[in-house]
């Protein structure tokens, strides 16, 4: 694989940059600041995308290289796999996921996974290298020939497992150890008490004891159920004989209201014939009081009538005298005044005669009439008690005839209806003594007495449903602990078979690692050894990688030291080493080595080696090598090295 070209269109302090790379060794010189480190970090993310994470670091890739003064946060980056496919990649910064092109310029991105956190992983796909790895061997950053800790730790675990396993990302250690360990975890030993299977075997063994327990109240819910069955058929039979004596009691008592009715008419009619009898004494009474009345009124009539008589008879003689009087005053009297006025006396005396004879008429006539008035008022009474009597007489005949009508439907009526409902119930109640009950109060009576049975079986089904919730509980605790131990069981099997596939994977990886032992790790030692014989000029001639010490190197005397104990500058020699070994088998693609300032601290000598083993070594591996001086330059063309010059300044 090897990187054609870069269009920087804004990213950090570039704009508008376009670099292009040739095969082989490309020098890219610049003064410090002028932002070598940069394109680097825009190779890096162009390829895997920009992180907004921090990372323990004071501000992001994203917040550290987004310009502040443009919109434009992009780029364009051209690169060729080994079989010659060429590609472009364009990335927005602001966006997550990039636009891949193949050669003929068709946009390819969906044809690769996309990954929610990491976005498209185009990139992995086609070389199988993730950004860690990726600047843990073929990216040397300024300064870092040697590894971090936690860079050589991947380093160190990717060698070990290419060594042990064939595969980068493979440890057999780590795979074993995490094989064991899930054992433990999941499964358990039989010393392990609180492991899943011993748990799950002591938790059934304390399910089945407590499922002996309960399997009892399986009996005790159907006798429960079997009880509660019996007293609803009783509650049922009750009601429905209760049901039975109340309609009777109804009829019964309808009975009563009708006789009641009855006894209310002939009340009635008693008082109506009392009332009958009482008129007839008081017009009795009218009669005989009015009798005595008339006749002393007609004794005073009379009286009055005789009065008059001898009253009319005495003024007729005195007027006959003052006639007779007048006569002879007129005769023997002389004075004409005192004829006259004694002549008066006569007009005087008939006035008077028919004043006091018109009295004595009137006080006869008012008599006449007040007796014609108190007769016509005993008439009428009289006529009102007689009137009253028809009518209440008629009333009387009335209400007898009702009476007896009634009396005769009554009876009738009743015995239809209560043999109606003895026919309804005839099949309906099983105690056939309930329907020879025909007297109301012996109906009250087994009113009464049902009432009380069947309120005794409400209570008694109360009590059974409350036994029964209780009793249900304990059921259905067992049948959740019978479900709990055919759960168990199956995870008891699942385990074992669980168990059985782990000792497989073990032992099958146990086999592998060894014949990968004795394939793999002689290779890899040999090129390690190799290179590191090349750059330090013969100085160190056997390097092993061990998986516990990381790297081991023999001395010239024979001895074997951990490469942590050696100088500094040895160290940087053995760290680009195992780098540049890595680069063989950590991809099936060629990757451009890529270093930044990694030789800054190299002297001439030193600095020759590594870049006449760069060139030798890898002839066809594109090298990119970022530097601030002119010493790689002076070097190359020293030894007729070819190379490809970019000065920054200049782009």
């Amino acid at each position: 694989m090897k990187i054609h070209k870069l269009k920087i269109n804004a990213y950090g302090k570039l704009k508008d940059k376009e670099i292009q790379f040739k095969d082989h060794i490309n020098v890219v010189y610049g003064k410090n600041e002028a932002g070598k480190s940069t394109i680097l970090t825009f190779i890096v993310n162009m390829l895997y995308g920009i992180s907004k994470n921090k990372n323990g670091k004071n501000y992001s890739d994203f917040e550290k290289y987004k310009p502040w003064d443009a919109e434009e946060f992009s780029g364009k980056l051209e690169y060729e796999l080994n079989n010659h496919e060429i590609f472009e990649v364009f990335r927005d910064f602001k966006k997550k996921n990039p636009q891949i092109f193949n050669e003929k310029k068709e946009d390819i991105s969906k044809q690769f996974n996309i990954d929610k956190s990491k976005g498209n992983e185009f990139f992995y796909e086609q070389t199988k290298m993730d950004e860690k790895l990726f600047l843990s061997t073929i990216v040397v950053n300024q300064e870092q020939v040697k590894l971090e800790k936690s860079e050589q730790n991947i380093l160190i675990q990717k060698i070990a497992n290419l060594v042990g396993t064939g595969e980068d990302n493979v440890s057999f250690k780590r795979a074993i150890d995490r094989i064991n360990r899930r054992q433990l975890e999941e499964i358990g030993t039989e010393r392990s008490r609180e492991k899943p299977l011993n748990k799950l075997l002591r938790e059934n063994q304390n399910l089945e004891e407590e499922k002996i327990k309960l399997e009892k109240y399986k009996n005790t819910k159907y006798e429960i159920e079997e009880n509660k069955k019996n007293q609803l058929e009783k509650s049922s039979n009750l009601e429905i004989e209760l049901e039975y004596l109340n309609q009777i009691k109804n009829i019964y008592e309808k009975e009563k209201i009708e006789n009641e009715k009855i006894k209310i008419k002939e009340k009635i009619e008693n008082e109506n014939e009392q009332k009958i009898n009482l008129n007839k004494k008081e017009i009795l009474d009218i009669e005989n009081g009015n009798k005595k009345i008339f006749e002393k009124n007609n004794e005073k009539i009379n009286k009055l009538i005789k009065n008059k008589n001898k009253l009319k008879n005495k003024l007729i003689i005195i007027f006959i005298i003052l006639i007779l009087i007048n006569i002879l005053q007129f005769i023997f009297i002389k004075n004409i005044i005192f004829k006259y006025i004694f002549l008066l006396t006569l007009p005087m005396d008939l006035i008077f005669s028919i004043l006091l004879l018109k009295n004595k008429k009137n006080k006869i006539k008012i008599l006449e009439k007040e007796n014609k008035n108190e007769e016509e008022k005993i008439n009428n009474e009289k006529n009102n008690y007689l009137n009253e009597n028809k009518i209440l007489e008629k009333n009387n005949d009335e209400l007898k005839n009702e009476i007896n009508k009634l009396k005769n439907n009554l009876n009738e009526k009743i015995n239809q209806e209560i043999e109606k409902i003895k026919n309804n119930y005839l099949n309906k109640i099983k105690n056939t003594e309930i329907i020879k009950i025909n007297n109301l109060n012996e109906i009250n009576q087994e009113i009464e007495k049902k009432q009380k049975e069947l309120n005794m079986i409400n209570i008694k089904l109360h009590e059974l449903d409350f036994d029964k919730e209780n009793v249900e509980i304990k059921v259905d605790n067992l049948m959740e602990i019978e479900e709990k131990i055919v759960n168990n069981n199956e995870k008891i099997v699942n385990l074992k078979d669980l168990e059985k596939s782990m000792n497989l994977a073990k032992t099958l990886l146990e086999k592998a690692y060894e014949k990968m032992k004795n394939t793999v790790t002689p290779k890899f030692t040999e090129n390690l050894s190799k290179n590191i014989n090349k750059i330090t000029n013969g100085k160190y001639t056997n390097v092993m990688v061990q998986a516990d010490n990381g790297l081991v190197v023999e001395l010239e005397n024979g001895n074997y030291v951990e490469a942590d104990r050696l100088s500094v500058g040895t160290i940087d020699q053995l760290y680009l080493s195992l780098r540049l070994s890595m680069t063989e088998n950590l991809s099936k693609e060629k990757m451009p080595i890529i270093l930044d300032e990694a030789f800054a601290y190299y002297d001439t000598q030193r600095l020759e080696n590594i870049l006449i083993y760069l060139a030798n070594t890898y002839p066809n591996r594109q090298i990119i090598l970022f530097t601030c001086t002119e010493r790689e330059k002076y070097i190359f063309d020293k030894f007729n090295i070819p190379y490809h010059f970019i000065d920054l300044q200049e782009i």
